[in-house]
């Protein structure tokens, strides 16, 4: 099956292993993707899972992916996801792999984001629409932990 991929990438005023460490770490995890819960194992082999809703027992959205790669402070990659929505399941089948990479750069650091595993089906339209506005959020939030922290 023929498949599409969302690639983000920003820079950002703070050291490669400080944005690393929002990647994996529950509580700036919740404060930049507005997850209600999150757990990390960091570690290959790992697992990554957040929840969205106000109750705990039964939540609106749940995400949760095994750690495939991991390589502070440059690397993650995650797959092997299990989605749960109140309103149902994707309207798809897919597998996805998301890998952030972390740089070192002057002043800095810079984050990209690889999703890959959308399905090239009109099916999978307004999903793949909605992750890649979804990623700009997410970085926006990242950027607002940072400037929230200095």
């Amino acid at each position: 099956m023929k498949t599409r991929k969302h690639v983000h990438k920003e820079e950002f005023a703070t050291p490669p292993e400080r944005l690393f460490e929002l990647l994996i770490t529950p509580s700036s995890i919740r404060q930049w993707w507005n997850a209600a819960r999150v757990i990390v194992i960091p570690e290959k082999g790992g697992t990554w899972t957040a929840a969205w809703g106000d109750d705990e027992d039964d939540p609106d959205y749940v995400s949760a992916a095994r750690i495939r790669a991991y390589e502070p402070p440059h690397r993650i990659v995650f797959g092997d996801y299990h989605h749960h929505a109140k309103d149902g399941p994707l309207p798809f089948d897919a597998e996805f792999v998301t890998e952030f990479a972390v740089s070192a750069i002057p002043n800095g650091a810079s984050l990209e984001v690889t999703q890959d595993g959308f399905p090239a089906l009109p099916e999978a339209d307004d999903f793949y629409c909605a992750c890649q506005n979804g990623w700009a959020e997410t970085f926006a939030g990242i950027r607002r932990l940072l400037d929230d922290s200095e």
